[in-house]
């Protein structure tokens, strides 16, 4: 089996027996099938508005977005996808290595600042979210908290710390470590967090938001639409925690590009590429940053994230989309500290 580079998807639980209704060589050209690996309820509202707005339908198929793209890998030219869509740039890039995804329309790229888009045209940035560090208000002083991602591996947050390795979000920190401070550091960051998470490794970033809320830890690091998602589902006065931002350019403090291409193999490459256009025009850049999705809007004079500051007052790592690169150097770190 042909596999991605940087994805830790090691096979398909799953393959595809055929084409959908409207994606083979005899489907219909208003139809599309989308891959999607973004949280499903952000792309229910974007997916209802572009069938709206264009009478173009769209089959959506939600998975991990490691598993979808080892999927298109193992798929080929034989694959139902016209469009995919990711929570984070390593996947995209990877399908780029691969030699999976189509030239986006310079148009659509011309909408989002090049710096969050595929160096090579290939996918487009769509939205955005940041790193934070998350604490339990009862159990850490504002003042305790953190300036950099570093110092969550001191002896100081022993038994106090949760982490979810796993999570594909996570895997851009580990690379921007690694590009400010080299492998080595990078092992004894990877080896400190791994001594102070103990028992508290868990599979992804819901359950650490939830962890320190309750208490049963006292701090994590997260992408930060996490918390803001986990308090509007509940009472704001029952919210037991808070977050902060890591010190400008501090390698923590990433901010990570969701992303979508077209397949190349895509026998509806005008409605894939119209679907791409959609995502980055006002109405679906309004949708992300109106909703619970509580992520930032990439297009050029897009709103705000919805009750958060504005992008262009974060100060993350300057790490681009071409250095954190397909995420195959994270992962084969995370592995070796046997995080993975």
């Amino acid at each position: 089996m042909s596999r991605t580079k940087g994805l830790v998807v090691a096979a398909l639980a799953v393959l595809v027996a055929g084409p959908l209704a409207g994606c083979g060589a005899g489907g219909s050209a208003d139809s599309l099938t989308l891959y999607n690996g973004q949280h499903p309820q952000t792309t229910a509202a974007l997916v209802a508005a572009f069938e709206r707005d264009t009478g173009i339908s769209v089959v959506v198929r939600n998975n991990d977005e490691e598993t979808l793209a080892n999927q298109l890998v193992a798929e080929g030219s034989r694959s139902p996808a016209d469009v995919i869509y990711t929570e984070n740039s390593p996947p995209l890039e990877a399908l780029v290595d691969e030699g999976l995804l189509a030239k986006v329309d310079p148009k659509t790229l011309a909408r989002v600042p090049a710096r969050y888009s595929s160096p090579v045209g290939r996918w487009v940035g769509v939205s955005g979210r940041i790193s934070v560090v998350v604490y339990n208000t009862s159990l850490v002083h504002p003042s305790e908290v953190p300036t950099s991602v570093l110092d969550l591996a001191r002896p100081r947050w022993r038994g106090r710390l949760a982490l979810a390795p796993g999570e594909t979000d996570f895997q851009p920190i580990v690379t921007s470590v690694e590009h400010a401070d080299g492998k080595q550091a990078t092992l004894r960051w990877l080896d400190g967090l791994k001594a102070n998470a103990g028992g508290h490794i868990v599979p992804n970033n819901e359950t650490v938001t939830s962890m320190v809320d309750s208490g049963q830890a006292a701090i994590g690091i997260i992408d930060q639409y996490y918390w803001y998602r986990a308090r509007a589902d509940q009472a704001s006065s029952t919210s037991h925690s808070a977050i902060a931002t890591l010190a400008p350019g501090d390698p923590g403090y990433v901010l990570d590009v969701s992303g979508a291409g077209v397949v190349r193999s895509s026998r509806h490459q005008a409605a894939a590429q119209s679907f791409l256009a959609f995502l980055t025009s006002p109405t679906a850049q309004h949708i992300i940053g109106s909703t619970a999705s509580f992520e930032y809007p990439l297009a050029t004079g897009a709103p705000p994230a919805r009750g958060q500051p504005p992008i262009d007052r974060l100060h993350p790592d300057p790490i681009s989309v071409a250095e954190l690169g397909d995420g195959s150097g994270a992962v084969a770190l995370l592995q070796e500290a046997q995080l993975l």
